[in-house]
């Protein structure tokens, strides 16, 4: 174990130990939304850990969200140390060197960042709508993508221009538009969005490349 464990959430599989998963949560914060997705994980046989980047706040509105995540994007320095942190203790707890990460809208752009700024650690990526422009010929890891029909902050232009920049870099790429859904279709605290039929679908997915990776 680390001397300190950073600001988080982890869940162990009943085995104890599993191959490790890194989940960023979206601009709400470290909710239980995000806990019982590490929980889900842990069920399934991994090491899940969620850094908190807002240590110890959470948003319930949108205001709110809009407030903690422009601090964060303020603190970069901040942020990497805490990722860093995160992946360090990952390692201590899985049975593997390499991690995939799990990104929630603002935490895919975290996640695809991390895939680049540290390729020979993160294997595998998911995406739950959200990008992050950029150069990936550095990465070496296999991307999987969730993403909204119809979604007012993660345009379509974005999601074919990432899809494009990692193709383009060599890596395999799965992205996959959900009908009738809209952002956060996969958290089901946010009820005016959530859709369980989607959300059980992206999950079975996301397992299934988890598993190949």
């Amino acid at each position: 174990m680390s001397a300190m464990q950073p600001d988080g959430y982890l869940a162990l599989p009943p085995t104890g130990t599993g191959k490790g998963v890194l989940v960023l949560h979206a601009w709400w914060g470290l909710n239980a939304t995000i806990k019982a997705f590490c929980e889900r994980l842990a069920t399934a046989g991994y090491v899940a850990f969620a850094p908190d980047l807002y240590h110890g706040q959470v948003a319930s509105t949108i205001a709110e969200a809009e407030t903690l995540r422009d601090a964060l994007d303020g603190n970069g320095k901040q942020t990497r140390d805490d990722l860093a942190a995160a992946l360090t203790l990952l390692k201590e707890r899985a049975d593997a060197a390499t991690v995939a990460v799990i990104g929630f809208s603002l935490g895919a752009s975290y996640a695809l960042d991390l895939s680049v700024a540290d390729p020979a650690t993160i294997r595998a990526v998911v995406i739950f709508y959200g990008t992050c422009p950029g150069d990936y010929s550095r990465a070496q890891a296999s991307y999987l993508g969730h993403f909204a029909e119809a979604d007012e902050f993660e345009p379509a232009a974005a999601v074919n221009q990432l899809e494009e920049s990692l193709l383009q870099a060599g890596r395999p790429v799965a992205f996959y538009t959900y009908s009738g859904t809209g952002h956060w279709f996969c958290e089901p605290d946010r009820v005016e969005a959530y859709n369980q039929e989607a959300a059980e679908l992206a999950w079975e997915r996301t397992l299934a490349f988890l598993q190949q990776s």
